[in-house]
């Protein structure tokens, strides 16, 4: 019994696309992670008459990579045996190789990453800066010769049910994070996959979006790199302090999350839309 982790804003050019690949996968339950949508992703989304789609509806958004956290706590509190994610807007023809994502946790492995930079010699400088640091954690926890570039970070990826019970919330919504955490938890990682970027679909975003993305990764890696030297967390290089989108991130919205999945109560409620279930109408658009 697995879980697909589906987190989107705004995706309703891409949502369809990326549902229908996941809808043909053997998993039981589908986890949207709407958050901060304005745009006709949810309608969409309900169009789909298929049991298995749980929504958890967020009006505000939860910024970067936080969405991912949620679901993997919900998929937690469901009991499945590992959780796959895929990015609302990665449209493109990518079956098999979540196939074999699914088939690398089924085989053992905790934690299966996707290659999304095979056999590219020639990168822009901006990636190249984001790569370096990559590289730099991947050394750094002796994971480089088996990783190589891969990282939660980007691409679709799964989680073990160890891992999902094992990781810290906060390790999935800063996702280098997660390689630190499997490793101080003895967990098996390993690239099950490879799909070049262009291969995911995803749009292409402004410069802007691009430089603040650079500056999340770069700031996450180092707040890896800082924990592996029994440092404090920190996102400083030199005299710079690399914050990107992090400041977004509705790590209280985590939290009150976490707490309310135990008791199932308000927040809870608020917030999620099962089969059959009234829409909760406090958090969704006006006119649903």
């Amino acid at each position: 019994m697995f879980a697909g982790i589906i987190p989107a804003q705004n995706e309703e050019k891409s949502i369809l696309a990326a549902l229908t690949t996941i809808l043909r996968l053997p998993i039981s339950h589908i986890i949207l992670v709407l958050n901060g949508c304005t745009d006709r992703t949810f309608e969409l989304v309900r169009s789909i008459p298929d049991a298995r789609i749980h929504t958890l509806y967020f009006s505000d958004s939860l910024g970067i990579d936080i969405p991912r956290a949620i679901g993997a706590l919900y998929a937690r509190h469901l009991g499945v045996k590992g959780a796959l994610f895929v990015d609302g807007d990665m449209s493109g023809d990518i079956y098999e190789n979540l196939v074999k994502l699914l088939d690398s946790i089924e085989s053992g492995v905790d934690v299966a990453l996707t290659n999304c930079y095979p056999y590219i010699p020639h990168r822009q400088k901006l990636a190249n800066l984001v790569l370096r640091f990559r590289a730099k954690l991947n050394r750094e926890l002796d994971l480089f010769k088996s990783l190589g570039l891969a990282t939660p970070t980007h691409g679709p990826h799964a989680l073990s049910q160890r891992a999902l019970s094992t990781l810290p919330p906060e390790a999935i919504a800063i996702p280098p994070l997660t390689l630190y955490w499997a490793q101080k938890n003895n967990l098996t990682v390993k690239v099950a996959t490879s799909i070049p970027h262009e291969a995911l679909h995803s749009p292409r975003k402004h410069r802007r979006h691009a430089r603040l993305i650079a500056e999340t990764i770069i700031g996450d890696c180092l707040m890896g790199l800082s924990l592996v030297k029994n440092e404090p967390p920190s996102r400083s290089l030199g005299k710079h302090t690399l914050l990107g989108y992090h400041p977004e991130r509705r790590f209280d919205l985590l939290e009150y999350w976490e707490q309310s999945l135990k008791s199932e109560g308000i927040f809870f409620e608020q917030h999620i839309i099962i089969p059959g279930s009234p829409l909760p109408s406090p958090n969704l658009p006006e006119a649903f």
